[in-house]
């Protein structure tokens, strides 16, 4: 495992780095990159240099996994909805009320739970500010953003408030 950083402490769970550490097939390579990727039709080797020695090695390897992080790719949306410091939009109680003032937010209500600063408009997964960056907590959140796109758009809204009363034990505002 290469990573670019000195540890995975800042980006990963405690329980993952736990098992990172004690599985006897991973070897555990920090201020490590990739250098090149050689073959014709698949891969057929990888080079990679050490960050603080410099060295350089060659690996027989057929398959790579690349993650590139966690860094949001939000920058098209800077303007159209608040963003926070790092670039992750916000949503609901994220917002303050100079970010709404700001964004010309034109209701009286809040914002929903997962609702951007442009009304109707959600957001769910890790491009969200403050989500737990996990797939189960993304689909998670996602279903629940459809939800209120329903709310939005139903026509029967008493009846579709009361579902997601029940279904997810919430307090909605209108």
């Amino acid at each position: 495992m290469l990573v670019g950083s000195t540890g995975l402490a800042e980006s990963m769970s405690r329980y993952l780095i736990r098992r990172i550490e004690n599985s006897p097939t991973i070897v555990f390579r920090p201020q490590t990159e990739i250098v090149t990727l050689e073959g014709g039709d698949h891969l057929n080797s990888v080079h990679w240099r050490n960050g603080q020695t410099g060295q350089t090695e060659q690996h027989k390897i057929s398959h790579v996994f690349v993650m590139t992080g966690a860094d949001p790719n939000t920058r098209c949306l800077d303007g159209c909805v608040a963003l926070d410091a790092k670039g992750f939009i916000k949503t609901g109680p994220d917002h303050s009320p100079e970010n709404l003032s700001a964004a010309g937010w034109p209701l009286s209500r809040q914002p929903y739970l997962l609702e951007t600063s442009l009304p109707g408009v959600f957001a769910a997964g890790d491009v969200r500010g403050g989500s737990i960056k996990r797939i189960a907590y993304a689909v998670g959140k996602g279903s629940i953003a459809i939800s209120f796109v329903h709310i939005k758009y139903s026509r029967n809204r008493k009846q579709m408030i009361l579902h997601l009363r029940l279904r997810y034990s919430t307090t909605i505002r209108l």
